[in-house]
Parts: C-alpha cells; structure tokens; sequence
C-alpha cells in the first residue's frame, strides 16, 4: 500500500490535476514545437497547425461532431459567453426571448443578466428539491420570440445530470438553438451531440485533467447550421469565430486529456462512484442529521453535496486543513452568502451554509476516502458538541443567521 500524502484533494469540481501524459504531451510545445499555428509559411507554424487539428479531431470523436464545429477558447466561461452573447446578437432579428434555469454556472447566469440588461427578456425556470427542471414548465414557457434555451448538461455544485435529450427535442420541434454548458459533464458522463441534439455546447480542458486556459465550443453547422457573431475580433482565427494566437500548447493537453477520457470513459466513472458511495455511507452510517443535496440517481458519479445541520461550513472547513473540500463553486468562494443554488433547490439559508461539496478524481483512493470519513466523522461530533445552532433550535430561541455565525466564529478562535 502505498504511503497516503497530504493533504487530500477531494474539490475537482473546481480544477483537477493535469495527467502526467498529458503533461508529457504538452512539454515539446513549450520549448521545440512552439511555432504559431497561423504562420502558413514554415514548418514551425505547419508543426503546431498538425497538433492543434489532431486535438480538434480527438475532441470532436470522443463528442461525436465534425471537427470544423469544434473551436478553441481561453475556457468554459469564455465559451457561455460567446454562445450566449453570439447567437443571441445573431438571431435578434426574430426575437429577443431566452430560457434558462435558476441554477446554472455563475458565467451562465451573469451573461444572461447583462443579456436582460441590453434589452434582451430572459425566463429562469425553477427547479424541484433535487434541481431538476419540469418539461412541461419549459414547453409552457416558450414563446414566439423565443430564440435560445440554455441549459447545463450537469450542475457543478449538485451533480444533478439534466436530461439535455429532450430538450433537444424539444427545441428541435420548435426550430429554437439549444446551448448547453458541458462543462462537469464532458469526460464523466456519456456526451453525444447528436443523440442529444445539442446545437451549442461549452466546455473547459482543467475539469479533465487537462491544463487551465483552455476550453472550447462545439457548434453545429448543420442541420440546422447555428450562426453566431463573433465576440473577440483580430486575426480571424478559428474560422473568424474567436480570433486570437492560439494556445498551442495547451490545444495539446486539452486533446491528450479528451484522449485519455475516451479510453477510461466506461471504467472510471464506475471506480470514483465506488469511491463516492463509500465516503456518502461511511459518513452517513456514523452521523445523524446528514441530509444530500441534489439527486442520488440521476447524478455526477464524482459528486457528493452534503448538509451537515448545526455545523457551519467555514468553521467545518477551517477544521478540515487536511483535505480540500469547498462550499460550492470556486468562482464564488470568495463570498459566504448562501449558495444561489441550494437555496433553489429549497434549502434554507442556515441548511446552505451548513452544506459542503465534495468532488472525487481520478487520482483518489480507497484509503484518502477512509481517512477522510474518520476525519469529518470527528470534526462534525466535536462541532455539534458546541454548536449554538444546534442549541438554538432544540430551546427553540430564535436569532438571525449573523449571530449564530459570529458565536460560533468566537467558539473556533
């Protein structure tokens, strides 16, 4: 058995770490391949050209497109932008009206908002208490001016997997663009754009053990063929859709990693479930009051959203300096407001705060998971012993969420 090295990465929801093939793959671009792939008249430029087709063509397999709909960007974020942005400014002409979830990625919700503010109408649908939306919500809410429907393919701070299918369908028989954010999906789950019939779809290379600054967008040229206005201009690269000197180097990492995924794609997911179900039943089985959030069917196998009641999050994590673990999205970690997410999906504003995620890799073991459910098992026990929140409830005294948190906070020190 090999030694277990702290501290324990269990937050690959926010970033994973790059494979070492991917890696090896990457290092001659930075030092003797590291021609510019637009240079048309040197073999340096040939040389990066050949690699960046080669990972276009690798990503475009594994998702089932043509490689001409596959275009490179900095990242998923860069991604929502531009197919929110793009093909709404390209499809205005027949109508201003966009559908979405309360419950997307911050790059997604944000985008749409400064969509509502350029005079753009945006509905966001709700979802149940496991972050599902309802088909029939979606179908009633459509309109004749509506143009795009955007929905994530897997919700990256509750593991809840949409069934982007019948949207596809759905949109498909209304003759609406359907974008989708594959982001926590590509990689982890079954992707077909064809089967779903995705006709936009956004997804980042670091969420697959691929390097960070770099992404792509898949968007189909036909059938029906999507136009979208470009939103970054210069060069004229990528087919005048995004132009830019291209990553070169991390293009490379980004296909060796979609490479890597396509050959693991049936086992691992299978292994890091295993890995998952046993830290959700290994704590489960020793503390009462642990309450999942999301689904636990139809869910990322990587993903566990636990609520631990009485135990604010920030103090449980500052206990916890052994293993990484985080809130909820890394792009908000920076604030301790309650997760726009889990309040909905119906949780209150002491149960969101009380909730952390957990996100399990490749690189996870059988005996990382059994440290940390005797870790967290501890901690969690020690915390209720003190907890004011606990308290608060069981003498049925009632004080604000601020109060409770500043008790606490002075307990911790």
């Amino acid at each position: 058995m090999n030694e277990m090295k702290f501290p324990i990465y269990l937050d690959n929801h926010a970033t994973t770490p790059v494979d070492p093939e991917v890696f090896e793959a990457m290092k001659p671009y930075f030092l003797e391949k590291f021609g510019n792939a637009s240079s048309k008249n040197h073999s340096f430029g040939w040389e990066a050209e050949s690699a960046v087709m080669h990972a276009r063509k690798t990503i475009a397999n594994f998702i089932n497109a043509n490689p001409k709909e596959i275009y490179f960007t900095s990242g998923a974020t860069e991604s929502i932008n531009l197919a929110h942005f793009g093909i709404a400014e390209a499809y205005s002409h027949k109508g201003k009206h966009i559908i979405s979830t309360a419950v997307e990625h911050s790059a997604g919700n944000d985008s749409l908002h400064k969509l509502e503010e350029r005079g753009f109408e945006v509905t966001y649908l709700p979802v149940n208490h496991e972050g599902f939306l309802d088909i029939n919500l979606l179908k009633d809410s459509i309109k004749d001016s509506t143009i795009l429907i955007s929905v994530m393919a897997a919700n990256n701070e509750i593991g809840t997997i949409n069934d982007i299918t019948e949207i596809g369908k759905i949109c498909r028989e209304r003759g609406i663009i359907f974008h989708t954010d594959a982001t926590q999906a590509l990689g982890k789950i079954p992707f077909d754009v064809q089967k779903s019939l995705v006709d936009a779809a956004s997804f980042s290379s670091h969420k697959i053990y691929g390097p960070k600054g770099v992404g792509g967008i898949y968007i189909r040229n036909r059938n029906p063929r999507v136009r979208i206005i470009a939103q970054i201009v210069g060069g004229g690269q990528e087919n005048n859709i995004r132009s830019g000197t291209l990553n070169v180097t991390g293009i490379v990492g980004f296909g060796k990693a979609v490479e890597i995924c396509s050959r693991v794609i049936e086992e691992e997911p299978v292994g890091i479930k295993f890995l998952r179900d046993k830290l959700y039943n290994g704590l489960t089985s020793q503390l009462d009051d642990v309450l999942l959030n999301g689904s636990i069917d139809q869910r990322l196998p990587n993903n566990l959203n636990l609520c631990f009641k009485y135990v604010r999050s920030e103090v449980f994590i500052s206990s916890l300096k052994e293993i990484a673990v985080s809130t909820g999205s890394a792009c908000s970690s920076s604030t301790l407001k309650p997760s726009r997410i889990l309040k909905a999906i119906g949780l209150t504003d002491e149960m969101s705060t009380s909730s952390i995620r957990f996100g399990l890799g490749r690189f996870n073991t059988i005996e990382e998971i059994d440290y940390t459910v005797k870790r967290i098992v501890e901690i969690v026990k020690h915390l209720r012993e003190a907890s004011p929140l606990k308290s608060v409830e069981s003498s049925g005294q009632k004080q604000s969420i601020e109060q409770i948190a500043k008790r606490i906070e002075q307990q911790s020190e």
